[in-house]
């Protein structure tokens, strides 16, 4: 085995995924995973650890991989991680813990975050459950909201033996775990809802529907029903628009609205009740993790596509996960679930023009020209009509920014 280069790890086919909601990347099976948890050189000065924000103690769990003791590594993991499938499959492992690696100074570096999923997923299958050994406290501690930060801190808390209950206000827990990833990318049934029944074993209590502040106030949470401390993980908040003249005609979503529609309310489905613009051309404005994830989404559907740019091909590197069509890479998404989907970067002078309907009609834009040597369209604009049932209309358009990313 060449010890400097990575175990392939499986995804499924380009043509397969670009009309499913099934997640792309298929992970490691046991071999795949023992074969690559032994390129791990174990460093006495494990810095992958240092780039890990809860400190998982990678070499260690990873040397139980190796050996074949996958439930004694999910054990290592969950002292640190309330959601290690979650984080397996969504964190940026490499800028973090892959980015530190050792073995990836001469080659690449280990796929911890893959290895991580594995251990998770192997421990679900195999009914394996985070242990609990510290004693209970007697103490209670309210937990506002249940994203990933609100699951985490519960989980955590729970472990050191308080009584934690979480409140949220939507009627499903899971935060932007549910609403803001896509199915392809982060399983909601499969991957999310059995990392959050793990915190409950814990014995973390969730309240749905409860927006505090009008439900329940946080005086009244600790005056009346008890609880001793308040951690507050009310999440990103309201989307940020571009102030730029036709953003609020029809057919325009941020992508929090988007997404909410398309994740938690199923409107991706095509049997769903949930309203949304089922659209033929849909034109993505930005270029990062979320901007990507709503191009994809209307992608996966089959009958719906994201429209290739104006020349150019994706970099080198992969497909995105099923996305359509090239264009120009200005603003790199996170790399770590395929190469993101083509498109342009757009500069100055956004403007969105309505068909005489109220409806987006088309984009305008002058594209700018970074360093990353791409061909690049000068002058005062270009107007870019996207086709779709109304000639000269784009079904609609993206805002692809989301709280401060």
């Amino acid at each position: 085995m060449d010890v400097l280069t990575k175990i392939p790890v499986r995804e499924q086919d380009a043509k397969e995924r670009a009309a499913n909601f099934e997640e792309v990347c298929l992970g490691y099976n046991q071999e795949e995973a023992q074969a690559e948890a032994a390129r791990c050189i174990n460093c006495k000065n494990a810095q992958c650890v240092k780039g890990c924000p809860v400190a998982i103690d990678i070499p260690a769990f990873i040397e139980k991989v190796k050996e074949g003791n996958i439930a004694e590594a999910y054990q290592i993991i969950s002292k640190a991680s309330a959601l290690p499938a979650v984080c397996g499959r969504v964190c940026p492992q490499e800028t973090q813990c892959e980015g530190k690696c050792i073995r990836g100074i001469k080659g690449d570096p280990v796929s911890i975050g893959k290895l991580e999923r594995f251990v998770a997923d192997w421990a679900r299958e195999n009914g394996i459950k985070p242990e609990v050994t510290a004693e209970k406290k007697g103490k209670s501690v309210a937990v506002i909201g249940s994203g990933p930060a609100g699951l985490t801190c519960a989980g955590d808390l729970a472990k050191m033996g308080y009584d934690v209950t979480i409140f949220e206000a939507l009627h499903e827990p899971g935060g932007v775990l549910v609403y803001g990833i896509p199915e392809f990318r982060l399983p909601k049934k499969a991957v999310v809802a059995e990392e959050i029944e793990n915190v409950k074993a814990l014995g973390v209590k969730i309240e749905t529907n409860v927006v505090v502040g009008k439900s329940v106030t946080i005086d009244e949470l600790i005056q009346e029903e008890g609880f001793e401390a308040v951690f507050i993980g009310s999440g990103a908040g309201l989307p940020k628009f571009m102030g730029i003249p036709g953003e609020n005609s029809n057919g325009v979503f941020s992508a929090n609205e988007y997404l909410t529609r398309s994740n938690l309310m199923k409107a991706f489905d095509r049997n769903s009740t949930t309203p949304i613009m089922h659209s033929k051309k849909v034109a993505v404005v930005g270029g990062g993790n979320v901007a990507c994830q709503d191009a994809s989404a209307p992608g996966g559907g089959g009958a719906y596509r994201v429209p290739p740019q104006r020349g150019g091909a994706a970099r080198q590197g992969g497909g995105s996960p099923s996305c359509q069509g090239g264009g120009h890479h200005l603003r790199p998404a996170d790399q770590s679930h395929g190469d993101p989907c083509g498109r342009e970067g757009l500069g100055h002078g956004h403007e969105m023009h309505q068909d005489g309907t109220g409806r987006a009609g088309c984009l305008r834009a002058q594209t700018s020209r970074g360093d990353s040597g791409f061909r690049v369209y000068h002058g005062t604009g270009y107007r870019h009509h996207v086709p779709g049932d109304i000639p000269e209309s784009a079904d609609f358009f993206h805002n692809g920014r989301v709280g401060d990313q």
